[in-house]
């Protein structure tokens, strides 16, 4: 069954519609509350991301997801992402698990390399070693995932020796998704793990993924595996009319753009390129009825088993916010599932 999830990267957000921005401690509880509104209108997972920098207030996206836990009963919660490369896999499974206990089965956790790379020098790693520390920590995290007595040997690490790491997780096994930003080798490497595949869908027509969704298909079947489910995480907002939904959201949206941007040697962002990437590219941008329609067309095109709308944008304000993640829930979601229905 399609499930619908928010994300939010706990942007530090405004105070009501001044330019002065809230402090991380109270951004921090706005996300909790925000959470607990996404259970309340119906949303299937609430995921929240990982960052070491000044414009975001989530840094240990598991204790603030064990607080949403307790205040919440459906919801499934979890990451977008977990940068695997700079921590440990033994105590973020450990970490996890311990999650899944206080939600009573409801943690799940999406492993990427994340687009931001603050992490390497902050906990001792070496931004030139990269691609080793994922490829090593992800075939731990795969032998933890399966719970069994580990021997492991790697390269970035000492080996483990018949360890056994607790708590385990009390039913079944963690759900483990890869994050993907479009590289054909995680692809692969999903496959070979027999993980769910997620991919990071920020710019551009998201039908230009659909040789990802192929190659995951074929990478299965060349393993004699089933096909595992394929998500999405791309960036919108809903608002109750289209032009209140692309006035409120285009000059946060352009200031973070642009902020990170600017750290990257890009160009700074202009109306005509976000109203591109509203009207044929990855911002669902809109009404619930535009919004709700967009979704489906790309569900449908890259055969999705989730859709993950990242919901937050910069200083967009808390009060925005929650408005959004109601309309998203009450309106949007039904509406997705019965455009999908009539298709079918």
């Amino acid at each position: 069954m399609l499930e619908f999830g928010l994300d939010t990267f706990g942007d530090v957000t405004a105070f009501g519609e001044t330019a002065e921005l809230l402090p991380h401690a109270q951004v921090i509880r706005n996300v909790i509350d925000e959470a607990v509104q996404a259970e309340a209108v119906g949303v299937d997972f609430f995921g929240v991301g990982e960052h070491h920098r000044s414009d975001f207030a989530v840094s240990a996206p598991e204790v603030v997801l064990s607080a949403i836990a307790a205040r919440t009963s459906r919801i499934h919660i979890g990451t977008a992402v977990t940068v695997l490369s700079s921590d440990d896999p033994v105590r973020l499974f450990q970490r996890f698990a311990t999650l899944d206990a206080i939600s009573n089965g409801r943690a799940e956790v999406i492993l990427g390399r994340g687009s931001f790379t603050e992490s390497f020098p902050l906990f001792g790693f070496e931004l030139s070693h990269y691609e080793e520390l994922f490829e090593d920590k992800l075939d731990l995290f795969a032998a933890l995932v399966r719970q069994d007595v580990v021997s492991w040997q790697g390269s970035t690490r000492p080996p483990l020796v018949e360890q056994q790491v607790f708590p385990p997780v009390e039913h079944g096994r963690l759900k483990t998704w890869i994050g993907v930003g479009g590289s054909p080798e995680s692809v692969v490497r999903a496959a070979k793990y027999d993980m769910p595949l997620m991919l990071a869908i920020i710019g551009g027509n998201p039908r230009r993924f659909l040789p990802y969704v192929e190659l995951s298909q074929r990478a299965h079947a060349q393993l004699g595996t089933p096909m595992q489910p394929v998500g999405i995480h791309s960036p919108g907002y809903v608002a109750e009319t289209d032009t209140q939904a692309r006035e409120e959201m285009w000059p946060s949206f352009k200031q973070m753009r642009d902020r990170i941007g600017k750290e990257r040697g890009w160009p700074p962002m202009q109306h005509a390129e976000f109203d591109q990437e509203v009207d044929r590219g990855s911002l669902y941008v809109g009404s619930p009825d535009t919004v709700a329609r967009k979704i489906a067309a790309t569900v449908k095109a890259l055969s999705l088993s989730r859709f993950q709308l990242k919901y937050s944008a910069g200083p967009l304000s808390h009060e925005r916010l929650m408005n959004c993640i109601s309309l998203y829930g009450s309106e949007v979601i039904p509406r997705v599932r019965r455009i999908l229905a009539e298709a079918d």
